[in-house]
């Protein structure tokens, strides 16, 4: 019942100047068109309701499913559910947030970043890009495996260009992440970003860029912050 409440409560926020933002960027029907301010002033009473997180993702829509995302505790999630998360996502954006989320909390992070990096199916590998970024960019150092890290640098050096659309942009965005967030491997990244050079992203009907990986680390480390990890992944 809850779940079905806050479905009809997000359809009374929903507009349609921003369903059609949220329509450009890939959202898919339903889509109510909720701001991210209205969905966290919702969160607020439910955060880290898990249970109520995962009804709310099963109703397919998008603004629900991006909720669940702010609101679940991936710990909690089992990888069956994750899998079924990943699966059944309203489109790109929420696999790339809502799922890499919970995924980065889970047990199951690099199990999961590893079998779905290696799937033919566009979506799953993209996906695991997206949550390889939010992985390495909370992650602590000492925590991470440096030698597995560099080989995907290496991997993406090769085959960047040879991948999909979303796998090209993902890839790019962890090139970016590896040489903003760990200090070990950002002259390494610099220099993939380098031999790499531009890379082609379809953006589609949106005004989205794809940054220059190089440049990017660049001015993360002329702020002083190349290292420093982010305290909170969802946003």
């Amino acid at each position: 019942m809850r779940a079905q409440e806050i479905l009809e409560q997000l359809e009374k926020l929903g507009t349609e100047s921003y369903r059609a933002i949220l329509r450009k960027h890939g959202a898919q029907e339903p889509v109510f068109g909720v701001k991210i301010e209205e969905l966290k002033k919702i969160l607020k009473a439910y955060k880290h309701d898990t249970a109520l997180a995962c009804e709310l993702y099963a109703s397919g829509n998008y603004d629900a499913q991006y909720l669940a995302g702010l609101m679940a505790n991936g710990k909690e999630m089992s990888k069956t559910q994750l899998q079924r998360w990943v699966q059944t996502a309203n489109c790109d954006a929420i696999r790339r947030y809502s799922v890499a989320w919970v995924v980065t909390e889970s047990p199951y992070a690099i199990e999961l970043i590893n079998e779905w990096g290696s799937a033919i199916q566009e979506d799953l590998a993209a996906t695991a890009w997206a949550t390889l970024v939010t992985y390495v960019s909370v992650t602590p150092d000492d925590d991470l495996d440096l030698d597995w890290l560099q080989r995907l640098l290496d991997f993406v050096q090769t085959h960047i260009h040879q991948q999909s659309n979303a796998v090209r942009s993902g890839m790019n965005s962890f090139v970016i992440a590896l040489g903003s967030f760990v200090a070990a491997l950002s002259e390494a990244a610099i220099q993939t970003g380098e031999k790499i050079g531009p890379v082609s992203v379809d953006v589609g009907d949106t005004a989205c860029k794809v940054p220059f990986a190089p440049d990017s680390i660049r001015k993360v480390a002329a702020r002083g912050n190349i290292g420093k990890k982010r305290k909170e992944i969802k946003c």
